[in-house]
């Protein structure tokens, strides 16, 4: 007799969390050494099968381009190992000579690992390399339409830090994922902190948990071509990066904004770089693919290329189509070009100046997005900083790829596969997540200050039951002997039987 999926998944998840939390153990006490070749180990075995773990990917989801995934997944090995390889996990990390502080790591434990469907394996191996360097295990979750290219990439990376010394069981998963093993999975006993690629209401799940999470938000990212860009470099890079895996990073250019000064040249740059433009027909065919339901994406068009999408349209465009661009005014959830889509299509909205494009960003990213990124080109320095402080945004990317660029492949910011959106999009960090979110420190202070601590003043009850401190009482007291003297001089010995008698009286 087969058993239930929900209960073999919910055994199989429990079995998972037990292993790993007994190998977490054992990792604590590995040297920085040990740990830092673990993952070394681990990036190099991960890097070395990047071709092998993209074309599973794309087999499995249907999703994106083999040769960018293969990208993403050197992104999630090489640059993430790199990013991380000299950073103290272990032991002492920090000494403040001067304040006399000492700060010392120590891991969360077990992490709950939600992986999208969208950067299956990149994301799992990122994953890991940066739960073991924290001295962390981790066990995943991994999306039903990616579970088969999901695992292969966790068992490579077991399999690997194994051979380096790890602990069997520090990597583990769910072959049989489903949402009762998924849940329990985030508030089990023995977990101890959640990191969530996924959904919004994945998120919220996580968050409400009960556990420390990092979960992060959509991210309707607009970009700005500002009248002084390059408009030739500028459109390349968009086109670039918003075909690039077919639009599944979600931190892609989900809206072209463009300064009506160079809009035709722009116009005329985006169909050079294989752009295509709808007319107003075309375009209300695409907006019933994109939301058959208005407000809702329709999943079928994720990751799909440009060709594929208009075909489920029922539009004939040229074979080397990489977008598919129409004219919008409009923003909002029952508006589908103007929501994320995360696939190679976009809104192009044309603006006046500055202070209109500031306003229609900032209206896409309330759309969905806020809080996540934000793209501009522009050769205006003074610019860039205006819309860094205005932008409701984690991270702002210029001049450059904002799909490769906000995970690192492009830019100084940290190489990720989890991008926070920090209090603008209800998440717990605005950081690029790494290794140093996964671990604490504690810190030895030595006393550096002296100080004195006041003795308490000797209560006195009153008559009236109410305290009364020595200082209060003589005040009372000489404002009653006061009262009894005589502008004219008074002798010491009369002075002397006036506060007798208050006293008396008191």
């Amino acid at each position: 007799m087969e058993l239930d999926h929900d209960l073999q998944s919910l055994q199989e998840m429990r079995n998972a969390v037990d292993q790993a939390n007994n190998a977490q153990k054992k990792l604590e006490s590995y040297t920085q050494e040990q740990v830092d070749r673990i993952i070394q180990e681990v990036a190099d075995a991960a890097f070395e099968q990047s071709t092998y773990l993209a074309k599973m990917a794309v087999d499995e989801t249907g999703m994106g381009v083999m040769e960018h995934k293969k990208l993403k997944n050197e992104v999630g090995s090489r640059d993430v190992y790199e990013s991380i390889k000299d950073e103290k996990t272990v032991g002492m990390i920090g000494e403040d000579t001067k304040n006399k502080v000492t700060e010392f790591a120590y891991p969360f434990g077990v992490v709950a690992g939600i992986i999208p469907t969208t950067n299956p394996t990149s994301t799992a191996v990122y994953k890991t390399l940066i739960s073991l360097k924290s001295r962390n295990a981790i066990v995943v979750s991994p999306h039903p339409s990616a579970v088969k290219c999901t695992i292969e990439a966790l068992k490579i990376c077991h399999d690997a830090a194994v051979k380096a010394g790890a602990p069997e069981g520090i990597v583990g998963w769910i072959s049989k994922p489903s949402m009762p093993a998924t849940n329990e999975l985030m508030s089990h006993k023995d977990v101890d902190v959640i990191l969530a690629t996924g959904g919004g209401g994945l998120v919220r799940a996580a968050y409400s948990s009960g556990k420390p999470a990092y979960g992060v938000g959509p991210g309707n990212v607009p970009v700005y071509l500002e009248k002084s860009c390059d408009v030739q470099k500028s459109v390349q890079m968009i086109v670039d990066s918003k075909s690039f895996d077919n639009g599944t990073i979600c931190a892609t250019e989900q809206a072209l904004v463009i300064d009506q000064n160079i809009k035709e040249m722009s116009v005329r740059e985006f169909k050079k770089n294989g752009s295509y433009l709808l007319n107003e027909d075309e375009k209300k065919k695409v907006e019933k693919v994109i939301s058959p339901t208005k407000g809702k994406l329709n999943p079928k068009i994720v990751g799909k290329s440009a060709v594929k999408i208009a075909e489920m349209a029922g539009l004939e465009v040229p074979e080397n189509t990489r977008l598919l661009i129409a004219e919008e005014t409009k923003v909002g959830k029952e508006i589908p070009f103007s929501i994320e889509k995360l696939s190679p299509i976009f809104p192009l909205y044309t603006v006046k100046n500055e202070e209109e494009a500031e306003k229609r960003c900032i209206e896409l990213l309330n759309l969905g997005g806020r809080g996540h990124s934000f793209s501009l080109h522009t050769n205006d320095d003074d610019l860039a900083k205006r819309f860094a402080e205005k932008m409701p945004v984690s991270r702002m990317l210029v001049n450059t790829l904002s799909s490769i660029g906000a995970v690192g492949a492009t830019t100084g910011l940290k190489a990720s596969m989890t991008l926070g959106c920090g209090s603008y999009g209800s998440n717990i960090t605005s950081d690029n997540i790494t290794a140093r979110h996964l671990m604490n420190v504690k810190r030895m202070a030595y006393g550096i200050k002296d100080v004195d601590i006041p003795r308490p003043s000797k209560n006195i009850t009153s008559q009236d039951g109410k305290e009364s401190t020595e200082s209060n009482q003589v005040e009372k007291v000489v404002s009653e002997v006061m009262k009894e003297v005589d502008e004219e001089q008074v002798d010491a010995s009369t002075l002397s039987e006036i506060v007798e008698k208050v006293l008396q009286n008191q």
